[in-house]
């Protein structure tokens, strides 16, 4: 059985391709001074300050979170390729799986030879795996 493409309605294919296009283009949300201090890190968080000039939006300050920049609602949360991503821990979630709307993604938990006999079994359920290529090295 061949791995396809996932079967979407015209709308979603649509919307897929504005979401792609979109999330070429969207910017990187790093918190408020966050290359002033190395502790703080970059992952988001609000601006809450009284006086922030971030939580104002003035121009000179990075962009904030917002919901302008949220992808249509139809295909939120896909991945690019237009399948819904599960995350799989054994061969029994594959089983599980509707191969014309789901992919896997198999945990980086699993070892190497658990992780093999998985992508066998995708291959014959004609299941997409979008970490194939990707091995564990710690």
């Amino acid at each position: 059985m061949s791995i396809g493409k996932p079967h979407l309605s015209k709308e979603q294919k649509r919307l897929l391709k504005i979401k792609n296009e979109q999330a070429k283009k969207r910017v990187e949300f790093h918190r408020q001074e966050w290359f002033r201090y190395k502790k703080l890190g970059d992952s988001w968080r609000k601006p809450r300050g009284k006086h922030s000039k971030q939580r104002e939006h003035l121009k000179k300050k990075p962009p904030m979170v917002d919901a302008g920049y949220r992808t249509p609602k139809l295909v939120r949360g896909l991945h690019p390729s237009g399948f819904k991503e599960v995350l799989v821990f054994n061969e029994k979630d594959l089983e599980a799986l509707d191969p014309k709307l789901e992919a896997a993604r198999i945990s980086s938990k699993v070892g190497d030879r658990k992780r093999e006999d998985m992508l066998e079994v995708a291959d014959e359920l004609g299941v997409r795996v979008l970490n194939r290529g990707v091995r564990n090295e710690d």
